[in-house]
């Protein structure tokens, strides 16, 4: 299936196949998104339950992350050497499963195996639903709507997880949050293998590259293990030290590996695109800045506002819409006005937010003087989230979509944790020995600064942005389009 307008004969859903295949895999992204954050507000339920503390609460969040962004890489090539159906139904069947484990963990052991098998199920789905739009739809304007659909489910769902994580919690208590993936999931799973088409015949000449993906699969692993534990075991202690430095050896491994392999896992030729080099960078930086400020706005306001996890999860309903009408109306702006003009201006936009949520975090602040950034901030956050993957995929053939999409959800993965760890640096520095009110007073300093920081981080986006305009290589054997030229 080529075209999203393309009927597929007897027994197909006809011209409606795409915007029906198109609506799954949005959903199957929105699933992805939203299991991320849906955990945050109810980590206080799960540590009284389960007997967490505070030094071993993150890792539930954790567990979740070093399982998934290790295994990107691995996930894209999959889905172009074994079939984007299968691993698209593989990965949807371990989120189910082990969404359903986590329900009804009973202790802490359980709990954070789930949370790594939810983490495969997600290095799965991630890559192979951005490899089956870009494949499904072709590039230029059908591909840009498309994109800004999934985007906009994918962008939403960050925030949708805090607003419903925090419904559930209240309701049911901490298990709803993960039966509730398992209720999404299993249907998508089955509408698989109704709306996508079986997978051809595996393709001759190419091979696996096990040992490339055995590299970069341990070695982002351990970089990404280092980078979320850090904060908490001290950046000087042996196990991380350890982590970090056997990561950069199998990088180092991995690169050689891929310059004596006849058919590498990441070829070489992938890495020449300027839209795929420049889609990587700012998936990583935009995780790392954007991607970070829910994490502090939900300590914001449980910690300093005191809010429940109900009104933590309602204080994300404004953002939530501001991100979904940014992601779904991004493609249409990259089509009219170009790929670099519509960067800029949404990270200008962007940065502006970070810098009015800055000023409106405060000891004595209220959720009316942060509607400005928060809106601001959304803006920018829902308009790049679209566009960064259209530049990912622009230029790169139907048969390396799976590892195009998977290189480019790697560079998210591993920015979320290097941006998490950098920024909570910055926010808890000082809070050592605090209790009570000086706490939660030196609490809204330290996020304040840490989103001056952001702000600065979006800046340098920006620059990036500015300086490396994706212009892809003209196609065969039509022309470069003219919308890529005004760029």
């Amino acid at each position: 299936m080529r075209s999203a307008d393309a009927s597929s004969g007897p027994g197909s859903l006809g011209w409606n196949r795409g915007s029906a295949t198109l609506a799954l895999l949005s959903f199957a992204m929105l699933i992805v998104s939203l299991d991320q954050y849906i955990v945050v507000v109810a980590l206080p339920d799960i540590a009284r339950d389960l007997g967490y503390s505070a030094q071993t609460l993150q890792s539930v969040i954790s567990a979740y992350a070093v399982a998934s962004a290790g295994l990107l890489l691995f996930g894209g090539r999959a889905a172009d050497l074994l079939g984007r159906r299968r691993i698209l139904a593989s990965g949807l069947a371990l989120y189910a499963g082990g969404a359903l484990a986590g329900g009804l963990a009973s202790g802490p052991g359980v709990l954070l195996a789930a949370r790594a098998f939810q983490g495969v199920g997600g290095a799965l789905v991630f890559p192979t639903t951005l490899a089956l739009i870009n494949t499904t739809f072709p590039e230029g304007r059908a591909r840009n709507r498309a994109l800004g659909i999934w985007g906009g489910a994918g962008a939403a769902g960050l925030v949708i997880g805090v607003l419903l994580g925090g419904l559930l919690t209240q309701a049911f208590g901490w298990e709803a949050v993960f039966f509730v993936i398992v209720a999404l999931a299993g249907p998508a799973l089955l509408l698989a293998f109704v709306l996508i088409p079986p997978d051809g015949a595996r393709e001759k000449g190419r091979t696996f590259d096990l040992p490339g993906a055995l590299g970069v699969t341990l070695g982002v692993t351990s970089i990404v293990f280092a980078l979320v534990l850090g904060p908490g075991l001290g950046w000087l202690s042996p196990g991380i030290l350890i982590s970090a430095a056997v990561g950069l050896l199998l990088l180092g491994a991995f690169v050689v590996i891929e310059r004596r392999s006849a058919d590498p896992l990441m070829p070489p030729r992938l890495l020449s695109n300027p839209n795929l080099v420049t889609g990587v960078v700012i998936a990583f930086m935009f995780m790392a800045t954007f991607g970070s400020v829910l994490y502090f706005l939900s300590v914001y306001f449980q910690e300093v506002l005191g809010y429940d996890a109900l009104q933590t999860g309602a204080g994300f309903l404004i953002p939530t819409a501001v991100v979904v009408a940014g992601s779904t109306t991004a493609g249409r702006f990259v089509t009219r006005f170009g790929l670099k003009h519509t960067l800029v201006a949404a990270l200008a936009i962007g940065a502006l937010g970070a810098v009015l949520l800055g000023v409106a975090v405060s000891p004595d602040g209220s959720y009316v003087e942060l509607v400005p950034g928060l809106v601001t901030l959304s803006v920018g956050d829902g308009v790049v989230f679209t566009t960064m993957f259209i530049a990912a995929a622009t230029g790169v053939a139907d048969r390396e979509q799976g590892i195009a999409s998977g290189i480019a959800s790697t560079g998210s993965g591993v920015g979320a944790a290097v941006g998490l760890a950098v920024l909570v640096l910055v926010a808890t520095a000082g809070l050592d020995d605090l209790t009570g009110e000086r706490l939660r007073v030196a609490t809204a300093e330290g996020i304040s600064t840490t989103l001056f920081v952001v702000a600065g981080g979006i800046l340098a986006m920006l620059l990036v942005a500015v300086t490396r305009c994706p212009t892809p290589p003209a196609p065969e054997p039509a022309p470069v389009p003219r919308l890529w030229r005004r760029c």
